[in-house]
């Protein structure tokens, strides 16, 4: 049996972003820093901060916070990528929306795990 088009079919849930990607959005800025120092910590490499519209600017202060108060001295930032994408809105209409991409690496040592307790 096929739906109609335009059906309601079961509610969409949202794919996890890739390790090393934090999306921002409408949380607030201490939950995307969290994420983003929790990565850094976790492993070697360099964790993107991704950010579209109204949120570029908190994706900022989410950089700024980490560098200055989390892990001042042991981040770097790399090559920033900014952008324009074409968007559909809520009214079905198509819009640019902007978009900026702020890679983090982490140049400090990596904290140690904790020791698990013998059982």
């Amino acid at each position: 049996m096929r739906e109609a088009p335009g059906a309601p079919g079961p509610p969409r849930r949202r794919a996890e972003p890739p390790d090393g990607v934090v999306f921002i959005g409408i949380r607030p800025t201490m939950t995307y820093v969290f994420q983003v120092v929790a990565q850094l910590n976790a492993a070697p490499g360099t964790v993107l901060v991704k950010a579209r519209g109204n949120a570029i600017a908190k994706a900022v202060d989410v950089v700024e916070v980490v560098r200055h108060k989390f892990l001042e001295g042991q981040v770097v930032i790399g090559t920033i990528q900014i952008g324009t994408e074409r968007l559909r809105n809520r009214d079905g209409r198509e819009a640019n929306v902007s978009s900026i991409a702020i890679p983090l690496s982490r140049t400090g040592p990596i904290p140690a795990a904790a020791p698990t307790p013998p059982a």
